[in-house]
C-alpha cells in the first residue's frame, strides 16, 4: 500500500469519525434541549394553575364582602 493511499485512508477514517462524533453530539444536545422545554411546559402550567387559584380566591373573598354588604 502505497504512502499516498495510507493517508487517504486515515483522512476517510478520521472524517468519518469525525462526522459519527458529531451527529452523536447534535443527538444528545437536541434530546437536552427537548428535555429542558418539557420542564418548562410543566413550570409554566404550575404557575398557571398557582395564578388561578390566586385569582378565585381573592373572587371568593370579593362575594363574601359583596354578600356581607347586602
Amino acid at each position: 500500500m502505497s504512502t499516498m493511499a495510507k493517508f487517504c485512508l486515515a483522512g476517510s477514517v478520521a472524517v468519518s469519525a469525525g462526522i459519527v462524533f458529531y451527529v452523536h453530539y447534535r443527538q444528545e444536545v437536541e434530546r437536552s434541549q427537548l428535555h429542558e422545554g418539557v420542564i418548562k411546559d410543566l413550570e409554566r402550567q404550575r404557575m398557571r394553575q398557582i395564578e388561578n387559584i390566586t385569582i378565585l380566591q381573592k373572587q371568593r373573598d370579593l362575594e363574601k364582602q359583596l354578600s356581607r354588604n347586602d
